[in-house]
């Protein structure tokens, strides 16, 4: 048989991430058998929803964007410790809970130095602040 150098028709060779498998069998629906990712994107949209009917004024956004941040960091818990989780394995365990955890982490770590009023004082962000000519009475 010639070797050729087309691409093939027919993938053969990819094979599903591990631990992609579901998470519960067959017998159940599939939000529950998935319920891995169900848990995760249910967090982080009631984090969405407390962001978007918070009041205005003062912090009550922030509340509902640790919830948005703690959705991939429970992910990367989830992928963790969990042999099966479903469509919440996308690439190897370890790129999913390393790029799940720094997702998560910036969230989180935005929302805590968010103004007004941040809950965390970075010094590093008041020399940035000085930087961009904000001038600190």
């Amino acid at each position: 048989m010639a070797r050729t150098r087309r691409r093939p028709e027919k993938t053969t060779g990819t094979l599903p991430p591990e631990g992609s498998a579901a998470a519960l069998g067959r017998s159940h629906t599939l939000p529950v058998r998935q319920w891995p990712i169900t848990l995760v994107l249910s967090l982080a949209g009631v984090g969405l929803a407390v962001t978007w009917f918070s009041p205005t004024a003062g912090n009550g956004f922030k509340y509902g964007l640790l919830m948005v941040g703690c959705a991939p960091l429970l992910g990367a818990v989830l992928r963790l410790v969990l042999p099966e989780v479903g469509l919440l394995a996308v690439r190897s365990r370890f790129t999913d809970v390393s790029l799940l955890t720094v997702l998560g982490g910036v969230i989180v770590l935005l929302t805590l130095v968010a103004q007004p009023d941040p809950w965390l004082q970075l010094s590093v962000l008041d020399n940035i602040g000085q930087l961009m000519g904000r001038r600190h009475h």
